[in-house]
C-alpha cells in the first residue's frame, strides 16, 4: 500500500508528465511540448514512480519507442481525467466570475446526437443548468474545422477528422461498420457475417452528400460488392424504418445500429473492416476551450472509458 507521504509527491505536474511523454513517445518531445528541459520531465516522472512503487515506462534504451508499463498506463488514463477536470475547474471559475450568460455550441452528426450526448447533457446540465446548448448538425470536416477556429462552434464531434494545425482531435471510440437487417431475413441467418451478403442484396443508403456514404460505396467497388441501392435518405429513422419494413437492408454504424428503435431490427457485424471509422472530440487547438466544453468532454470520454 503507498504511504500517505509517498502519496503527497504525486502532484499535478508530475500527472502532465507522464501524460505528455505517453501522448508525445519520448522524454525529448515531451519536454519540448511543455516548455521544459528534458531532465525535469525524467525527474517528474522519478517522483511519480517513487510515490506509486511502480515503474510507469517501459525504457528500452537507444533508439527504441518507449511504453507504458501496465500500472503506467492505469495511472495515465486517471491522470487524463485528472487534468481534465482541473480544467474544467478553472474554465468554471471564470465564467462565474464573469457573470455573463453561458452558451456551449456543438457541432453534432445524427448518431452522435441519438447516442453519443443524451447522458453527457444531463451531466452538464446538472454541473450547469444555467447554459444553453445550440447544436449544429455538420456534414463537411473541413467546415466544421473552420467554425471551430472562428470561435463559432466550441467543441465538435466528427467522424475521421483529417489532421489540422488548428484543431485538437483526441480519438473517443471506433465506430465500425454493420449490417443492419430484419430479424427474419435471409442475411440474419448467414452462418458468417461478412459484406459479401450485401452483393446483390437491395439497400436503404444515405444520399451521396454525405462523405461517408461515398467512401463506402468504394470500398464495395474496391471489393466488387454491387448492391442495389433502392432508396436514399438523410434521416436514420427514416433508414431504420424502412429497412424494418422489409424494403431494404442498410450498411451503417454499429453507435447508429445499436439504438436502433424498431424492435424488428438485428445487426451483423463482420470480422473484416471495410473502412477505417473513428469518432473524435475536436476542440479549437490555440483556444482555452470554455468551462461548459470541458465538462461535455470529460463527461463523454468517461461514458465510453476513453
Amino acid at each position: 500500500m503507498i504511504a500517505e507521504t509517498d502519496q503527497n509527491l504525486i502532484d499535478l505536474r508530475s500527472l502532465r508528465a507522464l501524460v505528455a511523454v505517453a501522448d508525445e513517445g519520448s522524454f525529448r518531445a515531451a519536454a519540448r511540448a511543455l516548455g521544459y528541459t528534458q531532465s525535469a520531465i525524467s525527474h517528474q516522472i522519478a517522483i511519480l514512480e517513487r510515490g506509486l512503487e511502480a515503474p510507469m515506462f517501459i525504457r528500452p534504451g537507444g533508439r527504441g519507442a518507449i511504453a507504458l508499463t501496465p500500472a503506467g498506463d492505469a495511472v495515465y488514463r486517471r491522470a487524463r481525467r485528472v487534468l481534465g477536470e482541473m480544467e474544467t475547474l478553472s474554465a468554471d471559475v471564470s465564467a462565474i466570475q464573469s457573470g455573463e450568460p453561458q452558451t456551449i455550441r456543438i457541432g453534432v452528426f445524427q448518431s452522435a446526437t441519438n447516442v453519443l450526448l443524451p447522458s453527457a447533457l444531463r451531466t452538464l446540465r446538472e454541473y450547469r443548468p444555467d447554459v444553453e446548448v445550440v447544436l449544429t448538425e455538420i456534414d463537411d470536416n473541413e467546415r466544421v474545422f473552420d467554425q471551430l477556429a472562428g470561435g463559432r462552434l466550441d467543441v465538435a464531434f466528427l467522424v475521421n477528422p483529417e489532421p489540422d494545425d488548428r484543431i485538437q482531435s483526441i480519438p473517443l471510440l471506433e465506430d465500425r461498420w454493420v449490417i443492419l437487417t430484419r430479424r427474419d431475413s435471409e442475411l440474419s441467418a448467414a452462418e458468417v457475417a461478412t459484406f459479401d451478403l450485401l452483393d446483390g442484396a437491395d439497400i436503404v443508403a444515405w444520399n451521396r452528400r454525405w462523405r461517408s456514404q461515398v467512401d463506402l460505396e468504394a470500398a464495395w467497388r474496391r471489393r466488387a460488392i454491387a448492391p442495389r441501392v433502392v432508396y436514399r435518405t438523410d434521416d436514420n429513422l427514416a433508414l431504420q424504418r424502412l429497412v424494418a419494413s422489409g424494403y431494404g437492408h442498410a450498411c451503417l454504424d454499429r453507435l447508429s445500429a445499436s439504438a436502433a428503435v424498431e424492435p424488428s431490427l438485428t445487426w451483423l457485424e463482420p470480422e473484416e473492416i471495410l473502412i477505417p471509422r473513428m469518432i473524435a472530440i475536436c476542440l479549437p487547438h490555440h483556444r482555452d476551450a470554455s468551462a461548459e466544453a470541458l465538462t461535455l468532454m470529460e463527461a463523454v470520454r468517461s461514458q465510453f472509458g476513453a
